[in-house]
Protein backbone atom coordinates (compact mmCIF):
# COMPACT_ATOMS: atom_id res chain seq x y z
CA UNK A 1 0.00 0.00 0.00
CA UNK A 2 3.34 2.22 0.34
CA UNK A 3 4.28 2.40 -3.33
CA UNK A 4 1.23 4.24 -4.70
CA UNK A 5 0.82 6.55 -2.06
CA UNK A 6 5.07 7.49 -2.62
CA UNK A 7 3.78 7.34 -6.36
CA UNK A 8 1.16 9.53 -6.35
CA UNK A 9 3.62 12.19 -4.38
CA UNK A 10 6.20 12.09 -7.17
CA UNK A 11 3.74 13.12 -9.92
CA UNK A 12 2.60 15.91 -7.80
CA UNK A 13 6.10 17.35 -6.94
CA UNK A 14 6.70 18.61 -10.59
CA UNK A 15 3.44 20.28 -10.48
CA UNK A 16 4.10 21.76 -7.20
CA UNK A 17 7.44 22.92 -8.42
CA UNK A 18 6.14 24.61 -11.74
CA UNK A 19 3.33 26.39 -9.38
CA UNK A 20 5.77 27.97 -6.96
CA UNK A 21 8.28 28.90 -9.99
CA UNK A 22 4.95 30.58 -11.51
CA UNK A 23 4.71 32.32 -8.68
CA UNK A 24 8.13 33.78 -8.17
CA UNK A 25 7.52 34.67 -11.78
CA UNK A 26 4.79 36.44 -11.39
CA UNK A 27 6.01 38.03 -8.21
CA UNK A 28 9.50 38.94 -10.18
CA UNK A 29 7.39 40.78 -13.03
CA UNK A 30 5.42 42.46 -10.84
CA UNK A 31 8.49 43.92 -8.95
CA UNK A 32 9.62 44.82 -12.15
CA UNK A 33 6.36 46.58 -13.19
CA UNK A 34 6.04 48.74 -10.17
CA UNK A 35 10.23 49.88 -11.21
CA UNK A 36 9.07 50.72 -14.24
CA UNK A 37 6.39 52.82 -13.11
CA UNK A 38 8.91 54.61 -10.13
CA UNK A 39 12.02 55.03 -12.17
CA UNK A 40 11.11 58.50 -13.35
CA UNK A 41 9.95 59.87 -10.22
CA UNK A 42 13.24 58.45 -8.26
CA UNK A 43 15.03 60.16 -11.67
CA UNK A 44 13.49 63.61 -11.17
CA UNK A 45 14.22 63.77 -7.61
CA UNK A 46 17.53 62.60 -8.37
CA UNK A 47 18.06 65.81 -10.09
CA UNK A 48 16.63 67.79 -7.36
CA UNK A 49 18.70 66.70 -5.37
CA UNK A 50 22.03 66.85 -7.61
CA UNK A 51 21.43 70.26 -8.29
CA UNK A 52 20.35 71.57 -5.02
CA UNK A 53 23.47 70.81 -3.51
CA UNK A 54 25.97 70.58 -6.07
CA UNK A 55 26.52 67.03 -5.80
CA UNK A 56 29.21 65.63 -9.05
CA UNK A 57 26.83 63.19 -10.85
CA UNK A 58 23.30 61.70 -10.59
CA UNK A 59 24.58 58.28 -8.49
CA UNK A 60 25.83 60.53 -5.73
CA UNK A 61 22.08 62.17 -4.98
CA UNK A 62 20.76 58.51 -5.30
CA UNK A 63 23.55 57.33 -2.63
CA UNK A 64 22.26 60.56 -0.62
CA UNK A 65 18.73 59.49 -0.64
CA UNK A 66 19.38 56.02 -0.19
CA UNK A 67 21.43 56.64 2.64
CA UNK A 68 18.70 59.03 4.23
CA UNK A 69 16.07 56.46 3.75
CA UNK A 70 17.31 53.67 4.87
CA UNK A 71 18.40 55.55 8.36
CA UNK A 72 14.92 56.57 8.77
CA UNK A 73 13.32 53.47 7.36
CA UNK A 74 11.43 55.57 5.05
CA UNK A 75 10.72 53.60 1.08
CA UNK A 76 12.82 55.42 -1.04
CA UNK A 77 9.93 55.86 -3.26
CA UNK A 78 8.17 57.53 -0.11
CA UNK A 79 11.07 60.11 0.38
CA UNK A 80 11.59 60.74 -3.52
CA UNK A 81 7.67 61.84 -3.96
CA UNK A 82 8.52 64.55 -0.76
CA UNK A 83 11.45 65.76 -2.25
CA UNK A 84 9.39 66.48 -5.75
CA UNK A 85 6.44 67.70 -3.67
CA UNK A 86 7.37 69.61 -0.47
CA UNK A 87 8.57 73.40 -1.12
CA UNK A 88 12.39 74.06 -1.10
CA UNK A 89 14.14 74.69 1.69
CA UNK A 90 15.28 78.40 2.48
CA UNK A 91 18.64 78.74 1.31
CA UNK A 92 18.67 81.58 4.20
CA UNK A 93 17.59 79.27 6.80
CA UNK A 94 20.15 76.47 8.36
CA UNK A 95 17.16 74.11 8.41
CA UNK A 96 14.78 72.82 6.41
CA UNK A 97 11.94 72.95 8.93
CA UNK A 98 12.75 75.13 11.29
CA UNK A 99 10.85 75.55 14.66
CA UNK A 100 9.55 72.02 14.17
CA UNK A 101 9.04 70.26 17.94
CA UNK A 102 8.17 66.12 18.08
CA UNK A 103 4.97 65.32 17.75
CA UNK A 104 3.36 62.61 20.33
CA UNK A 105 2.26 59.95 17.72
CA UNK A 106 -1.41 58.73 18.05
CA UNK A 107 -2.04 55.49 19.84
CA UNK A 108 -2.59 52.06 17.14
CA UNK A 109 -4.88 50.44 19.86
CA UNK A 110 -5.25 47.68 16.70
CA UNK A 111 -1.59 46.94 17.10
CA UNK A 112 -1.11 46.73 20.78
CA UNK A 113 2.57 45.02 20.51
CA UNK A 114 4.02 47.60 18.94
CA UNK A 115 5.14 50.97 19.74
CA UNK A 116 3.68 53.66 17.36
CA UNK A 117 7.20 56.19 17.66
CA UNK A 118 8.75 52.50 16.35
CA UNK A 119 6.69 50.62 14.22
CA UNK A 120 7.25 50.57 10.08
CA UNK A 121 4.48 52.32 7.98
CA UNK A 122 4.61 48.98 5.81
CA UNK A 123 3.73 47.21 8.95
CA UNK A 124 0.74 49.25 10.26
CA UNK A 125 -0.39 49.19 6.37
CA UNK A 126 -0.48 45.24 6.00
CA UNK A 127 -2.01 45.03 9.23
CA UNK A 128 -4.73 47.12 8.03
CA UNK A 129 -5.74 45.36 5.57
CA UNK A 130 -5.00 42.06 7.44
CA UNK A 131 -7.07 42.83 10.52
CA UNK A 132 -9.98 43.99 8.28
CA UNK A 133 -10.42 40.55 5.84
CA UNK A 134 -9.54 38.56 9.28
CA UNK A 135 -12.68 40.00 11.22
CA UNK A 136 -14.91 40.20 8.20
CA UNK A 137 -14.01 37.13 6.60
CA UNK A 138 -13.37 38.59 3.45
CA UNK A 139 -11.08 36.47 1.04
CA UNK A 140 -10.53 39.52 -1.13
CA UNK A 141 -8.89 43.39 -0.42
CA UNK A 142 -6.71 45.95 -1.19
CA UNK A 143 -5.27 49.18 0.33
CA UNK A 144 -4.15 52.25 -1.25
CA UNK A 145 -2.76 55.75 0.00
CA UNK A 146 -2.83 59.20 -0.91
CA UNK A 147 0.30 60.15 -2.75
CA UNK A 148 0.57 63.82 -3.41
CA UNK A 149 2.05 63.58 -6.88
CA UNK A 150 -0.28 61.26 -8.36
CA UNK A 151 -3.57 60.35 -5.63
CA UNK A 152 -4.49 57.10 -4.32
CA UNK A 153 -1.74 54.83 -5.21
CA UNK A 154 -2.05 50.66 -4.48
CA UNK A 155 0.00 49.71 -1.49
CA UNK A 156 -0.94 46.23 -0.72
CA UNK A 157 -3.38 43.70 -1.48
CA UNK A 158 -4.44 40.03 -1.15
CA UNK A 159 -6.24 37.49 -3.06
CA UNK A 160 -6.38 39.86 -5.97
CA UNK A 161 -5.35 38.64 -9.51
CA UNK A 162 -2.84 40.57 -11.68
CA UNK A 163 -4.67 42.20 -14.24
CA UNK A 164 -6.97 43.92 -11.39
CA UNK A 165 -3.70 44.69 -9.67
CA UNK A 166 -1.97 46.22 -12.77
CA UNK A 167 -5.41 48.08 -13.76
CA UNK A 168 -5.72 49.91 -10.20
CA UNK A 169 -1.90 50.38 -9.66
CA UNK A 170 -2.75 54.22 -9.21
CA UNK A 171 -6.54 54.50 -8.90
CA UNK A 172 -8.44 57.03 -11.02
CA UNK A 173 -12.25 58.22 -10.73
CA UNK A 174 -15.26 56.05 -11.22
CA UNK A 175 -14.48 53.31 -8.28
CA UNK A 176 -15.70 52.98 -4.79
CA UNK A 177 -12.09 53.88 -3.23
CA UNK A 178 -12.14 56.88 -5.18
CA UNK A 179 -15.25 57.69 -3.55
CA UNK A 180 -14.67 57.05 -0.61
CA UNK A 181 -11.86 59.32 -0.20
CA UNK A 182 -13.66 62.03 -1.42
CA UNK A 183 -15.96 61.41 0.58
CA UNK A 184 -14.78 60.31 3.39
CA UNK A 185 -16.84 58.23 4.61
CA UNK A 186 -17.22 54.57 4.43
CA UNK A 187 -18.88 53.25 0.41
CA UNK A 188 -20.80 50.19 -0.63
CA UNK A 189 -20.75 49.33 -3.89
CA UNK A 190 -22.82 47.10 -5.76
CA UNK A 191 -20.40 46.73 -8.30
CA UNK A 192 -22.76 45.38 -11.30
CA UNK A 193 -25.20 47.85 -10.53
CA UNK A 194 -23.81 50.96 -9.42
CA UNK A 195 -23.73 54.24 -11.95
CA UNK A 196 -20.46 55.88 -10.01
CA UNK A 197 -18.40 53.18 -10.78
CA UNK A 198 -16.77 53.39 -14.32
CA UNK A 199 -17.22 50.31 -17.10
CA UNK A 200 -13.87 49.68 -17.23
CA UNK A 201 -13.43 48.98 -13.75
CA UNK A 202 -16.67 47.33 -13.09
CA UNK A 203 -15.28 44.94 -16.03
CA UNK A 204 -12.17 44.27 -13.95
CA UNK A 205 -13.46 44.43 -10.52
CA UNK A 206 -16.21 41.80 -11.89
CA UNK A 207 -13.48 39.83 -13.29
CA UNK A 208 -11.68 39.59 -9.86
CA UNK A 209 -14.77 37.70 -8.34
CA UNK A 210 -16.05 41.01 -6.24
CA UNK A 211 -19.74 41.34 -6.39
CA UNK A 212 -19.61 44.40 -3.26
CA UNK A 213 -17.18 46.40 -1.86
CA UNK A 214 -16.58 47.79 1.03
CA UNK A 215 -14.48 51.05 1.10
CA UNK A 216 -13.13 52.58 4.11
CA UNK A 217 -11.13 56.08 4.29
CA UNK A 218 -8.28 56.78 6.45
CA UNK A 219 -8.42 60.41 6.91
CA UNK A 220 -6.37 62.87 9.61
CA UNK A 221 -7.00 64.82 12.38
CA UNK A 222 -7.27 67.70 10.03
CA UNK A 223 -9.94 66.19 7.57
CA UNK A 224 -7.55 65.07 5.07
CA UNK A 225 -7.74 61.64 3.02
CA UNK A 226 -4.28 59.46 3.59
CA UNK A 227 -5.80 56.18 2.04
CA UNK A 228 -8.56 54.10 1.63
CA UNK A 229 -8.47 50.07 1.99
CA UNK A 230 -11.37 48.01 0.03
CA UNK A 231 -12.48 44.26 0.77
CA UNK A 232 -14.31 42.49 -2.30
CA UNK A 233 -16.94 40.56 -1.18
CA UNK A 234 -19.07 37.73 -3.65
CA UNK A 235 -22.37 38.07 -3.05
CA UNK A 236 -24.30 41.08 -4.54
CA UNK A 237 -25.37 43.55 -1.55
CA UNK A 238 -23.34 42.14 0.56
CA UNK A 239 -23.70 44.04 4.02
CA UNK A 240 -21.07 44.15 6.84
CA UNK A 241 -22.43 43.27 10.45
CA UNK A 242 -22.56 46.78 12.99
CA UNK A 243 -20.07 45.32 15.19
CA UNK A 244 -17.80 44.65 11.86
CA UNK A 245 -18.60 48.08 10.18
CA UNK A 246 -17.73 50.01 13.96
CA UNK A 247 -14.21 48.07 14.32
CA UNK A 248 -13.68 48.92 10.77
CA UNK A 249 -14.29 52.58 10.60
CA UNK A 250 -12.37 52.65 14.32
CA UNK A 251 -9.32 51.03 12.87
CA UNK A 252 -9.49 53.31 10.01
CA UNK A 253 -9.37 56.68 12.09
CA UNK A 254 -6.30 55.24 13.97
CA UNK A 255 -4.47 54.51 10.95
CA UNK A 256 -5.21 57.50 9.86
CA UNK A 257 -3.89 59.88 11.79
CA UNK A 258 -0.99 57.50 12.57
CA UNK A 259 0.16 57.85 8.77
CA UNK A 260 -0.25 62.00 8.85
CA UNK A 261 1.91 61.71 12.01
CA UNK A 262 4.85 59.67 9.92
CA UNK A 263 4.26 61.69 7.19
CA UNK A 264 4.77 65.07 9.33
CA UNK A 265 7.51 63.66 11.38
CA UNK A 266 9.10 60.38 9.92
CA UNK A 267 9.27 61.77 6.57
CA UNK A 268 10.02 65.27 7.24
CA UNK A 269 12.81 64.07 9.96
CA UNK A 270 14.30 61.95 6.66
CA UNK A 271 14.07 65.02 4.30
CA UNK A 272 16.45 66.78 7.33
CA UNK A 273 18.55 64.50 7.17
CA UNK A 274 18.66 64.44 3.86
CA UNK A 275 19.22 68.40 3.69
CA UNK A 276 21.69 68.66 6.10
CA UNK A 277 24.34 65.85 4.53
CA UNK A 278 23.67 67.48 1.40
CA UNK A 279 24.25 70.98 2.73
CA UNK A 280 27.52 69.69 4.04
CA UNK A 281 28.42 68.26 1.04
CA UNK A 282 27.95 71.11 -1.02
CA UNK A 283 29.77 73.24 1.87
CA UNK A 284 32.75 71.12 0.72
CA UNK A 285 32.44 71.18 -2.93
CA UNK A 286 34.52 74.57 -3.14
CA UNK A 287 37.45 73.16 -1.20
CA UNK A 288 37.53 70.15 -3.57
CA UNK A 289 37.66 71.81 -6.69
CA UNK A 290 40.14 73.70 -5.12
CA UNK A 291 42.55 70.36 -4.14
CA UNK A 292 41.81 69.27 -7.90
CA UNK A 293 43.07 72.56 -9.16
CA UNK A 294 40.17 73.71 -10.75
CA UNK A 295 39.12 77.42 -11.14
CA UNK A 296 35.71 77.00 -11.65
Amino acid sequence: MQEPTESVSKEHEPLDAREAELDQLRQEVRNLRAKVRTHPLISQAQGIVQERYRLPDAQSAFDLMKRCSQRHNVKLRELASAVVSVPRPDNDQALWFPGRSGRTPPALRFLPGHRPDKVSRSTVLKQVLHQALTFTGAQMGDLQTMDPLIGLRMEHHLGLNEDFLDFFAVVDDGTPCSLAAQRQVRVVSDIATDPAVSEGAREMILAAGSRTAHSIPMVSAAGHTVGVFSLHLPRENQDLTRAQATALDAMARQAGQWLDWHQRTIVLNALEDLHQRGSALRAATPSRRSANGSTK
